[in-house]
């Protein structure tokens, strides 16, 4: 049985001592979860996030890492960085990173090897805009995605996907449990022909793109779907209700 896991993404909002004010609010909150939860607040937030969950139920998690340990990478975190301050997550491949910032499969791919090697648990992301959806290239694209970010992997059943549709991720728009569970399913096929269908059903999938406290628990319902990945709800009192569903 895959235990369900929602993570919460708060991107490119909080600074510390609103971080500290978040932490302090939903840390109670979700206290009782029945879910892993992790939160991932911005770099400058994560040692004070790291300090005031320990002792909790609550994983921290970093938005991004560069693959190399050290050197002229400005504006980079490497994931020693990570793992020195006590981070135990880290999300890799966002699409926000992929479309803004022109990463690729091939650097998903490295920096899920790394964070693997360092201990640290990638949620690896995946998803396809809507031209490519409207068009029939969907499952395509995250097959693609999949083959390329999670070749040479050690072992799959550390890693957590998160599928993501790009037209989801902050639009309120939200794919059907339907929907979301096919694609889901692709991720599971994809990596069932890559490491065998045993690893395939250990390896546990997110679901992210407008989840909210309405829709989480039929999208939870599903086959495929053991979690969320979830960006502007996260960052309310009501991400517990999404955490408790």
């Amino acid at each position: 049985m895959r235990k369900p896991i929602i993570a919460g993404n708060w991107k490119m909002n909080n600074d510390v001592n609103e971080t500290e004010a978040l932490m302090n609010t939903l840390l109670p909150l979700v206290a009782d979860a029945k879910a892993e939860v992790v939160f991932c607040p911005t770099y400058l937030g994560l040692q004070k996030a790291v300090e005031m969950a320990k002792n909790s139920n609550v994983g921290i998690g970093a938005q991004n890492m560069h693959f190399e340990k050290s050197g002229a990478f400005t504006g980079e975190i490497s994931g020693e960085m990570l793992v020195a301050v006590g981070v135990t997550y880290v999300i890799i491949g966002h699409s926000e990173r992929r479309q803004l910032f022109n990463e690729t499969d091939e650097a998903v791919n490295k920096k899920a090897i790394k964070a693997l090697s360092l201990g640290l648990i990638p949620i690896v992301c995946c998803g396809e805009t809507l031209e490519e959806r409207e068009s029939g290239q969907a499952e395509a694209k995250v097959v693609r995605q999949m083959e390329l970010g999670l070749k040479n992997i050690d072992d799959i059943t550390k890693v957590v996907v998160a599928y993501e549709p790009i037209w989801a991720i902050g639009t309120g728009k939200t794919a059907s449990k339907e929907e979301a569970d096919e694609a889901c399913g692709w991720v599971r096929a994809t990596i069932a022909k890559l490491y065998g269908e045993d690893a395939a059903q250990k390896v546990r999938i997110q679901y992210g793109g407008s989840v909210n406290p309405g829709n989480v628990k039929e999208l939870m319902a599903m086959k495929n779907i053991d979690g969320a990945l979830v960006g502007g709800a996260a960052i309310k009192a009501s991400f517990a209700e999404i955490v408790k569903f």
